[in-house]
Formats: structure tokens, sequence, C-alpha cells
């Protein structure tokens, strides 16, 4: 094997390694949920904050601040499946009376507006 070939596989061995620990080091700096009640849906294909925590027995409020619908839809049992939607400039309100992780998402839109909300006993 020359050593052309040999660099090379080095080379691209440590950009592998890089692309990793960048990889690891964004995961474990994730971070912590926004302590709200209120998220915003801005013009941008998001949630504002995508993760936020609240007590047992608040009421989580999502504003459209968009020019497009969009819409809650909780993932986890337990929770209303059919998603609650906004027309532009609406919002929607869920009252979470239990603690735990709750996942939700826009189901229009799901392959970039995720969110969480974890409620605390």
């Amino acid at each position: 094997m020359s050593d052309t070939v040999r660099s090379l596989r080095r080379v691209l061995a440590c950009v592998a390694l890089i692309g990793i620990v960048a990889a690891c080091t964004q995961a474990a700096t994730a971070a912590a949920p926004v302590a709200t009640s209120t998220v915003d849906l801005p013009p941008s294909y998001r949630f504002a904050p995508i993760d936020i925590a609240v007590a047992t027995g608040a009421t989580v409020t999502w504003t459209n601040s968009d020019n497009f619908s969009h819409s809650v839809q909780f993932l986890d049992g337990g929770l209303p499946g059919a998603p609650l939607v906004m027309q532009p400039g609406e919002a929607v309100t869920f009252t979470f009376t239990g603690p735990g992780l709750y996942h939700y998402q826009c189901h229009l839109h799901p392959q970039n507006m995720r969110g969480s909300v974890t409620v605390t006993p």
C-alpha cells in the first residue's frame, strides 16, 4: 500500500473521529428545559423554546406566530392523540394533570417541529 493511501486513510479516520466526538458533545450539552408555560411558534418551523418545564396542574399555551398552520400533537400515551391545530395568529392550550415527560410534534411538519414538556410534581 502506498504512503499516499495510508495518509489518506489516516486523514479520513481523523475526520470521522472528530465528527463522532462533535455529535456526542452536542448530545451531552443539550439545553435544560425552560421553566415557562408559553411556547411560541415563530416564522421558522420550530417551537420556541423547544423543551419546557412546568408544575403539575399548569396550563401550557402554544401560540402560532408563523404564517402557516401548525399543530401540537402529543406522542406519549395517556394524552389526546388528535392534533390541536392552530391557524396563523391562533393559540391552543393544554393542562397537564400528572407528572412526566411529554413529547409532542407538529403533525403537519414532524420532520423539524418537535418539543417536550417536563411536568414536575
